[in-house]
């Protein structure tokens, strides 16, 4: 019988002694993940340089991990697993996110830097009042020539591409949105149409660019361009940049009529751990200096006013990059369209891609 109980004993201060370890562990790794923020971001995306900084000043730890489109962090914030403090969505993911209640409402009285941030990228459908989302950088949708293969006059607008004269030429970005947002708007309707006789003309439309369009590529036109394979591209703002750095006879254009204009933005997920270090990385990111430092390194386009005016006058002049507000009128923003809508845009783009081959 004693034998017995000096058994049950030890197996009880076994139990408590692990049930110690336990407690000691977890309080020591929810200590550490205090001093630590998660973030989510695209690939190459913020200046090395100032996440340093920031570690430096506030003494957090910043665990950096990167995604290469929406659809894919998406589906990583919806299983959980990893809780991130920050995130940088584009615009209409924001919107999906909010109808899927994954991000938290935001506290403006902790964002003091907000003030440096232009009125005019503020307030935007997305996401009016800025609830939700932080402007982070913002481009357009534009056409990259090479003025050595062709006469920049002739590409200055979207119907320009239809031109029999750049037969096996023309390179477009693999995405349905942007794909049929240039035929859309040659027609004269809106990027975020649900009308599916209007989506089925612009298909009819881009049939006929086919014998113009030399591939149909993501981020392999960036190489292709730098080496002289074609005359013209379909491409972003930014990527359209770091192909000009490389090739000095590439220009690039925003057509008048109306393009994209889409904007990444800093949101705090509603599982984020840490949301006071969220609110300090957006604080620090929104400093002037700062949000320069990082629109020189990234090569994208600042929304934050006081930031512009440290840039270069050669890029903040650049009418390409930051066009004038006659153009910025007519520069649509995508909204999240129901799925079986994304769906018809997906399966319409899957045709012609099949037709262009």
């Amino acid at each position: 019988m004693k034998k017995l109980f000096a058994a049950m004993v030890g197996i009880l201060a076994l139990c408590l002694l692990l049930a110690f370890g336990d407690y000691a562990l977890n309080r020591q790794t929810n200590q550490g993940g205090r001093r630590t923020v998660t973030i989510y971001n695209w690939g190459d995306y913020v200046d090395p340089a100032l996440i340093s900084k920031f570690e430096r000043q506030t003494g957090y730890h910043v665990d950096y991990e990167t995604f290469d489109s929406n659809e894919s962090m998406l589906t990583k914030i919806r299983q959980g697993g990893t809780n991130y403090d920050l995130v940088i969505p584009s615009e209409y993911t924001v919107q999906r996110m909010k109808k899927e209640h994954l991000i938290a409402p935001l506290d403006h009285r902790k964002l003091p830097n907000l003030r440096y941030i232009d009125p005019q990228f503020l307030n935007r459908s997305f996401d009016p009042g800025n609830r939700y989302s932080v402007p982070y950088f913002w481009g357009t949708l534009g056409i990259i020539y090479n003025d050595q293969m062709v006469n920049g006059r002739d590409v200055q607008h979207w119907s320009q591409l239809w031109n029999p004269r750049l037969k096996n030429n023309v390179m477009l970005i693999d995405s349905a949105r942007d794909v049929f947002a240039m035929a859309l708007i040659t027609q004269g309707d809106s990027v975020n149409t649900t009308n599916y006789r209007q989506l089925r003309q612009a298909q009819r439309h881009l049939k006929q660019l086919t014998p113009n369009v030399k591939a149909i590529i993501a981020d392999e036109m960036k190489m292709y361009m730098e080496q002289n394979e074609a005359a013209v591209g379909v491409t972003y703002s930014g990527d359209a940049r770091e192909m000009m750095s490389v090739n000095h006879h590439l220009h690039y254009v925003v057509p008048s009529e109306g393009s994209n204009i889409w904007f990444d933005n800093m949101v705090i997920p509603r599982a984020a751990r840490n949301k006071a270090a969220a609110y300090q990385f957006i604080n620090f990111m929104l400093e002037p200096a700062n949000a320069a430092q990082n629109a020189r390194y990234v090569g994208y386009a600042t929304p934050n006013r006081r930031a512009r005016q440290l840039l270069p006058k050669q890029v903040t002049a650049d009418r390409a990059f930051y066009p004038p507000r006659t153009t910025m009128r007519h520069l649509q923003t995508y909204r999240d369209l129901p799925l079986h809508v994304l769906g018809e845009y997906n399966d319409l783009f899957l045709e012609f891609k099949m037709f262009a081959k």
